[in-house]
């Protein structure tokens, strides 16, 4: 089984063989990247659950990572794009289904952040429990300081430092970009 290679820098090649592996890697992204454009947690992970259906029949079509990449954030975006449409939210998303991901600002947006939190969320696998805890639900679910200790029951200095650790581990495990964009792309 040949990892699929492009010359791509992305630090978790995936086998395109390995529909584990694949899931494993794009599913937390691109359930955040539905999740931006249609508001809705479980009509989000439905979407991206159906592309990997379709993936699933097409998996010998890919031969390069940027490949597969590009037909899972397509597809999502034009299944969301076909929901918005469907339920006619709004006119801007109807006329931004014309619209590449990378002429469409808010999609281009959206995937960075999507790219970046795929990223953070492989990372946090290797993270202390109480670390995971307190990163995802400042990351993840936008919580507040405060918050996450009412939460988690425990002070708001050790979320404090809990969220300090695990942004230096994170550091470490992360590529420097990525880290940079997480930091500016977290409210």
């Amino acid at each position: 089984m040949q990892p699929m290679s492009d010359g791509n820098t992305d630090p978790s090649p995936v086998a395109i063989e390995n529909m584990e592996g694949i899931f494993r890697a794009y599913y937390p992204r691109l359930c955040y990247f539905a999740f931006t454009m249609l508001d809705n947690k479980e009509m989000a992970e439905d979407m991206v659950q159906d592309v990997f259906l379709r993936l699933q029949g097409r998996k010998h079509d890919f031969f390069a990572e940027n490949a597969l990449k590009s037909f899972l954030y397509l597809s999502v975006k034009n299944a969301c794009l076909n929901q918005i449409k469907h339920k006619a939210v709004e006119e801007k998303h109807a006329l931004s289904a014309h619209l590449s991901i990378s002429e469409d600002p808010v999609a281009l947006n959206n995937l960075i952040r999507a790219e970046v939190y795929g990223e953070v969320h492989l990372a946090l696998m290797g993270l202390p429990s109480g670390c995971k805890k307190v990163i995802t639900l400042s990351f993840f679910e936008g919580m507040k300081n405060e918050e996450i200790a009412r939460k988690l029951n425990i002070s708001i200095n050790t979320v404090k430092t809990q969220k300090k650790r695990a942004l230096q581990l994170l550091r470490l495990k992360m590529d420097p970009r990525a880290f940079a964009l997480l930091l500016l792309l977290n409210p």
